[in-house]
Parts: C-alpha cells; sequence; structure tokens
C-alpha cells in the first residue's frame, strides 16, 4: 500500500494517470452491483472495502498466515476479495480433500492469474541452500527433458537455475500480489519487469538447446521429452490447425518443467538439511538407521521400506516446511452447492495447504517438528490422510512420484555421507526456522557446516 500510494503523490503525469485510472474504476465499481450480488448462499467473510476488498486484511507477503487466522473466525469456507477478485478459501484437511478428491471435477479447473498468463503467454498448462542442491536436482529435469545432464559450471545452466529461482520468490512479493488483483499496475512494478526479462533469456537459452537437438535429431532414437517433441510435431498432420506441437509451446513446457523440477524440490532438501542442523538428536537416529540398513553401498528406492524413521523425517520436513501453503489457485467448472454454501461457476479457490498441514484436529503437534507424527507405536512408518503437500484430486502435483523418489534418494545420500552442524560459534538453538518471502516457502538464508561423517574437521559450507 506504501508503493501505491507514493505514486498517487507524486505530481507526475504518471502519478495524476494513475489517479485518473483509480477514479474511474472507483466508480465503475460504485455503480456495479456485480460484487455484491448474492445467489443463494455465499462463504462468508470479511466485509471487502471498494475497489480494495480485502486487501488491508491481508499480509501480502505471506497471505497464507492471514488466511489461516481468518479461517478461525470465518469457518472452513470463507470469501475473501483480493482487490476486485472474489476467492473463495477452503481451509482444513477434511474441507480441502472433499473439494479436491470428492469433488474433483467442480473444483478441478486451475484458475489463471495475471502474472502466470505473463510468464506462460497461453503455451502450455501451469502446473501444479541453494547452488549446489538447485544443481543437482535440476539435472535430474534436465536429463528427462534434455536427453542429457549439465555440468555445474556451466554457465548458461547457472543462470537458468538462478533466473528460475529469482522468478518464484519473486512471484510471491507483495507488488506481484499487487500486480495480480490489479494488472494494469504493471508498468510501475519493478518485479514484473524483472520477472519479463528473466523469462525471455530463460526461453532464449531453451530455444538454442533446442535448434542444437533438433540438428542431432534422430527420430528412431529419442534421447528426452525435447526429442520425443520434435518428433511428433514433425509426424503431425499438415491439415492439423490447432496443434499443441508447435515450438512455443515446447519453450513454455520445457521452461515450466525446469522451474518446478527444480525449485520445490531443492527448497525441501535444503529445509530437510537445516531442520538436522536444528535438531541433531533427530539426525543421530537417521544416521544410525541408514548405517545399519544401507552401510556404504548406494541406496535405492527400494530402501525405503525398511527405512521408517528416515521415511518420517522426510515427510515432516515436507509437512512442516509447507513450502506452498496457498497451493495454486483453482476455479470452479460448474456452480456448485458445496457445505450449505453455493459458490458459481468460475469462481476463484484457494485450497489452503498450509491450513491442511497443520490442522490441529489431524497432527498432534502441528508446528513441532515432529517425525513421530508418521511412526506407529512400533516404529513403522503410518501414512497420514491429511499429509497433502503435493494437493489432490486431479490438480495434484504432476511431478509428485518424481519428486518423492527424488527426496528420497538425495536425503538418504547426503545424511549416508555428512553429519550437517551450524557454523562455528552458532548454536542449533539459533538456526532461524522462519522462511523468506517467496511463492514458495524457502528457509532464510544462512549457513551450514556439512561434516563428512568419519573425518576430521573436514566441512564445506553452503548458503
Amino acid at each position: 500500500m506504501a508503493m501505491l500510494g507514493e505514486l498517487l503523490l507524486q505530481p507526475t503525469s504518471t502519478g495524476i494517470l494513475l489517479g485518473a485510472v483509480l477514479m474511474i474504476l472507483l466508480l465503475v465499481y460504485l455503480f456495479s452491483d456485480s460484487n455484491t450480488e448474492q445467489e443463494g448462499n455465499d462463504p462468508p467473510g470479511p466485509k471487502p472495502l471498494p475497489l480494495l476488498g480485502n486487501m488491508l486484511q491481508l499480509d501480502l507477503s505471506r497471505p497464507h498466515l492471514s488466511l489461516r487466522s481468518m479461517s478461525k473466525q470465518y469457518g472452513s469456507i470463507f470469501t475473501v476479495y483480493f482487490g476486485l477478485k472474489k476467492v473463495v478459501v477452503l481451509a482444513g484437511y477434511r474441507t480441502v480433500k472433499q473439494a479436491l478428491v470428492n469433488h474433483s471435477e467442480e473444483f478441478g479447473e486451475r484458475d489463471i492469474s495475471p502474472i502466470v498468463h505473463d510468464l506462460n503467454q497461453g503455451f502450455g498448462k501451469p502446473f501444479d541452500t541453494t547452488h549446489p542442491v538447485n544443481c543437482a536436482v535440476s539435472n535430474i529435469i534436465s536429463a528427462i527433458v534434455y536427453g542429457s545432464r549439465f555440468e555445474y559450471n556451466d554457465p548458461r545452466f547457472q543462470n537458468m537455475v538462478s533466473r528460475a529461482n529469482e522468478n518464484i520468490r519473486l512471484t510471491g512479493s507483495a507488488s506481484i500480489q499487487l500486480y495480480n488483483m490489479f494488472p494494469w499496475l504493471r508498468v510501475w512494478l519493478k518485479n514484473w519487469k524483472i520477472i519479463m526479462r528473466n523469462r525471455e533469456k530463460t526461453l532464449k537459452d531453451i530455444m538454442q538447446i533446442v535448434h542444437s537437438l533438433q540438428e542431432t535429431l534422430n527420430p528412431q532414437d529419442c534421447r528426452g521429452l525435447i526429442d520425443c517433441f520434435l518428433v511428433r510435431k514433425l509426424n503431425a498432420k499438415a491439415e492439423e490447425k490447432d496443434t499443441l506441437y508447435h515450438e512455443q509451446n515446447l519453450l513454455q513446457t520445457v521452461s515450466n518443467l525446469f522451474a518446478a523440477g527444480t525449485e520445490t524440490t531443492s527448497t525441501t532438501l535444503r529445509w530437510g538439511m537445516l531442520l538436522m542442523a536444528k535438531y541433531p538428536h533427530i539426525q543421530d537416529r537417521v544416521h544410525q538407521e541408514i548405517d545399519h540398513v544401507i552401510g556404504g553401498r548406494h541406496p535405492v528406492v527400494e530402501d525405503r521400506r525398511n527405512l521408517p524413521y528416515t521415511d518420517a523425517v522426510i515427510h515432516e520436513t515436507q509437512r512442516l516446511a509447507d513450502i506452498v501453503p496457498m497451493s495454486l489457485p483453482h476455479t470452479t467448472t460448474r456452480d456448485v452447492h458445496f457445505q450449505g454454501f453455493f459458490i458459481k461457476k468460475g469462481t476463484c479457490v484457494f485450497p489452503l495447504l498450509s491450513s491442511v498441514l497443520k490442522d490441529e484436529t489431524e497432527w498432534e503437534h502441528p508446528d513441532t517438528f515432529n517425525p513421530g507424527h508418521f511412526l506407529d507405536e512400533q516404529g513403522q512408518f503410518i501414512k497420514r490422510d491429511a499429509f497433502m503437500p503435493f494437493s489432490g484430486g486431479r490438480r495434484a502435483c504432476l511431478g509428485e512420484s518424481l519428486a518423492r523418489m527424488e527426496l528420497f534418494l538425495f536425503f538418504t545420500s547426503l545424511l549416508q555421507h555428512f553429519r550437517f552442524t551450524p557454523p562455528p560459534g552458532v548454536s542449533e538453538d539459533q538456526l532461524d526456522l522462519t522462511p523468506s518471502v517467496g511463492f514458495t516457502l524457502c528457509p532464510s538464508p544462512h549457513e551450514l557446516c556439512a561434516v563428512r561423517r568419519g573425518a576430521s574437521r573436514q566441512h564445506f559450507q553452503s548458503e
């Protein structure tokens, strides 16, 4: 709001233009009943202000916390106005699961926010620490998409990873939240310009890689997704005017897969390492279990069933880290009567995953790191229905199975070889678990020591 106020107070053509636009929008609002029209029994919620909606009641840097707080007052389904946009929020495990799973058709469409539209330009579908982990995880998706991995010191690879991380961080900033409410603000927003500039640079890099792969394409030996796409493009019938197999769609698909396949998994791993340094007694038990079951060989996915405590620690890391607290917006495909309320077709819906992963009725200690949430009395791993970090229903994360494998193999391998500790002079209690602001909740900037197990004082630092 301070930023918007400063623009309005500037005695410049920009300020005058913005003020005039605001006045016009306010008049349109006052003479329109579209925002106050009631159809059936709408979910309750805080009273919105003209034009601004409930924006003044939201912490735009951490809107999921504001929405979780509102759910305590208004219940598990309520209405919030993000500017002029009406949003129905679903809170708590039972409500979110009922909507996304039991009513998957009605709540199954994806809502496209302005910033997501700008990033994708209508191609592809939105879907659903630091350098070493980012690069390691990114090379997994790179091998799938490009058919080969990058060297970590490859400048183009480093820049692509860096830009993907920056865009995801900026997408969750307060200024972009404002933009999603008032898209006409974009020309004044620095973060929007940075996101678009990053997008263009990344698409240019991807185009160069695609053209290189195209020159060496062998339809009989597809190296990765791009090769498969190019072969399908070659085989597309000329009369297929609406074909999806064109260059722009390929670039957007690869860009989305690269970003989504890098940031979320690497962020979860960074949380895991930080939590191990924060709670050394839990790290001790993980080390003991890995040493007993795996020893010195490489871990494999099949080891998971014999590592219940390690598996529980990974799940609890995902639950507590809560890295995508508001999921991705959905929209209703038809009018729906849900839990006694009427929700109109085309209404934006936020499945508040944060309220599921920290539902006080489902978790014994929702705000505490407790691997026991996933262990029975015999110490065996148990599944929990309220564990929904990948969302659920039709719009569950496309890469869930890949992410689960990656998290297990990376985490187990890291703990097999290293002990994570705070830097010298820093105690476990001083390690801060407050997340940084962004579309995903990343650990705040920090340093850890990774001490090679069995070695003396050998270690390396990573932010």
